[in-house]
């Protein structure tokens, strides 16, 4: 693999150059001691922008130019212009000099859809703002389609209420690690830390509950994520939905990651249907034993189908699963296989992931042979063709750095069980109260919707014994006024 040094002459595009040699190279590729050299100019002379490229790649040489209207306006406008000329010119460039066809092109943000939404904005159609992602960004024709369907099933669902605003709850824990995991959650092992957190958990819950009424705020949707929250036990976890309800009587969308087919049984399943949970997520991501004991899943796919069936059996109306392309050993037939028995289950929502490999995980550790981009591209579609045939709609999709083939994460749903939450969260619509060690709440301030973060440490002991400096971070973000206010992005 190149690993390329970067100069440039506009120093504060450097961090953006290096995202797109990642793009072809993946991590690790941008290396200010590489031996490959990436040499990037920007010039303005009469109303025009030049940005040259020279690659010097594998002891070849090339020079790539492109050429733009120079733009006038903020600065924070003009920045963004100039730096999209400079990543398309670095991306024009390595495509050229290795032949690669990337599905989003020179895109390197995670949200897609909301940057088509935006260009909309601006006063573009549908169909010219097409066009910008086809001719400017060099994105494929099916992933603009993918786009598209996106923001078609998403109608009427992306206003924003600055009164209005999710709740997420955190439960840091699983029963083993995944080996492409990266999130801030411990294995549970002897349980010692379970009743602690809980109580500061519940403490946070009581603390924001008093300041979504002191501000009121309308909290209509809550996501218990993770890690596992099953990985509590069945008391556990009747305590916190318990006080979660009587904190939050009015949710009108109330989702449970159950996750792991191991942690699920008929007694917590019947502690979440007293509680008006409307959404339970059963994640397999793979039906293949050998692959689930490679990525370190502490269950079979036998044990996928008997929680699946014995939420059915507890009246679970929407039902999510999740996969995930490109998992190691896994090839086409494989895949095929975990999508044959996800079809034949007919779940409520699906999302396909793609596998990335983060910098915290497993498999970041270890070598790692991905499949060709060929396969992994086959993957997604069959995985979106899967969907389409069970009535399923895209509703959400975001991307990753390190994504294997630069590929996408999708929901899926049938009409009808559209999680609100997930459309929030991607498109950043509404602010969100984050509760529980690593979660960050997120306010929208003024018209331009710029995003205020107030992030809870990650450490699960630490978070015990500061759960009341994370309460008032909470509560210094949601007092901050939108005039004035000049890049916040973190409290804290």
């Amino acid at each position: 693999m190149p690993r390329m040094q970067i100069v440039t002459d506009e120093p504060c595009f450097q961090n953006d150059l290096g995202d797109v040699i990642r793009l072809f190279f993946g991590e690790g590729a941008a290396d200010e001691d590489g031996r490959d050299i990436l040499t990037h100019t920007h010039r303005e002379e009469n109303g025009l922008w030049t940005d040259t490229v020279r690659l010097e790649l594998e002891g070849q040489s090339q020079l790539y130019t492109l050429s733009a209207p120079a733009v006038s306006g903020t600065p924070v406008e003009v920045r963004r212009y100039a730096k999209r000329l400079a990543k398309r010119t670095a991306y024009q460039a390595l495509k050229q000099a290795t032949g690669r066809e990337l599905p989003w092109g020179s895109l390197t943000g995670i949200r897609p859809s909301r940057l088509f939404r935006q260009q909309m904005e601006t006063g573009l159609t549908a169909e010219e703002t097409e066009r910008l992602f086809r001719d400017e960004f060099d994105v494929s024709p099916d992933r603009i389609a993918l786009v598209r369907e996106v923001l078609d099933t998403q109608q009427g669902m992306t206003d924003g209420n600055p009164d209005e605003m999710d709740l997420y709850v955190g439960i840091p824990f699983c029963t083993t690690r995944c080996s492409y995991c990266s999130f801030s959650s411990g294995v549970i092992g002897d349980g010692h830390l379970v009743e602690p957190y809980l109580t500061a958990l519940l403490s946070e819950i009581e603390a924001c509950a008093a300041l979504a009424r002191e501000h009121h705020l309308l909290i209509r949707t809550a996501y218990i994520g993770g890690g596992t929250p099953t990985s509590l036990s069945a008391s556990q976890l009747n305590r916190l939905l318990r006080f979660m309800h009587e904190s939050f009587p009015d949710l009108s969308e109330w989702t449970v990651e159950a996750g792991r087919p191991d942690t699920i049984d008929r007694a917590k399943l019947s502690v979440m249907r007293q509680f008006p949970v409307t959404r339970i997520s059963i994640n397999p991501q793979s039906m293949n034993d050998v692959t689930l004991a490679a990525i370190g899943r502490a269950h079979s796919a036998a044990d996928c189908l008997r929680a699946f069936e014995e939420a059915r059996a507890a009246g679970f109306e929407d039902i999510n699963m999740d996969i995930i392309t490109a998992l190691p050993g896994e090839d086409l037939p494989m895949f095929r296989h975990t999508l044959e028995v996800i079809g034949d289950l007919q779940p409520d929502s699906l999302t396909v992931h793609t596998l990335a490999i983060k910098h915290a995980s497993k498999l970041h550790e270890i070598r790692y042979e991905q499949r060709t981009d060929e396969m992994i591209t086959q993957m997604a579609d069959e995985g979106r063709a899967l969907a389409h045939r069970l009535g399923m709609r895209a509703y959400y999709l975001y991307r990753q750095k390190y994504m294997a083939s630069n590929l996408e994460n999708v929901g899926y749903a049938r009409p009808g069980k559209i999680c609100r939450y997930n459309i929030d969260n991607m498109e950043e619509t509404k602010g969100v109260l984050a509760l529980g060690a690593g979660a960050i709440s997120k306010r929208l301030m003024g018209h331009d919707q710029r995003i205020l973060r107030a992030p809870n440490v990650s450490n699960i002991e630490t978070y015990i014994s500061r759960v009341n400096e994370m309460v008032q971070r909470k509560a210094d973000m949601l007092k901050a006024k939108p005039e004035g206010e000049e890049n916040h992005d973190t409290l804290g």
